[in-house]
């Protein structure tokens, strides 16, 4: 059975959280268009987000694995080769979270860092909203 990944964390232009609703044995992100609930199948809202989110990724798989292994502690050959090797599958990656989806915690958490998704009324991806890393690097 598939899963809506983003659930929770899905909005419409206005604010308001989607709703996931089940047709048959599909997942729905549901939208209210002026009363008119549009039933936007779940798996097109989650390609759009997770290609938006592979986007940002390629072309710095070795960076990325690379940095990943120094913040483990382990920036052996092999390590890298590992972490650049879940990298580069993303499809496989996707398809086992459609089936599983983000643990309710985890998406718990990613809203209240301010991840968020927002699409139109047509179900279209407008933007999303990743929390940003600051630093305090300041001298008093």
């Amino acid at each position: 059975m598939k899963k809506a990944i983003f659930e929770g964390l899905v909005f419409d232009e206005h604010s308001q959280p989607l709703n996931v609703v089940w047709v048959g044995d599909e997942p729905c992100y549901v939208i209210n268009d002026d009363g008119f609930l549009r039933h936007i199948p779940a798996g097109e809202i989650d390609r759009s987000v997770w290609d938006f989110l592979r986007q940002g990724l390629e072309g710095n798989e070795d960076f990325l694995s690379q940095k990943a292994a120094e913040m483990m502690g382990q920036d052996d050959p092999f390590t890298i080769a590992v972490i650049r090797s879940h990298l580069e599958r993303s499809e496989e990656q996707f398809a086992q979270l459609q089936e599983v989806g983000i643990p309710e915690n985890d998406r718990l958490y990613m809203g209240m860092a301010g991840f968020r998704v927002i699409v139109n009324y047509r179900g279209e991806l407008v933007e999303v909203k990743q929390p940003t890393i600051t630093t305090d690097d300041y001298e008093e």
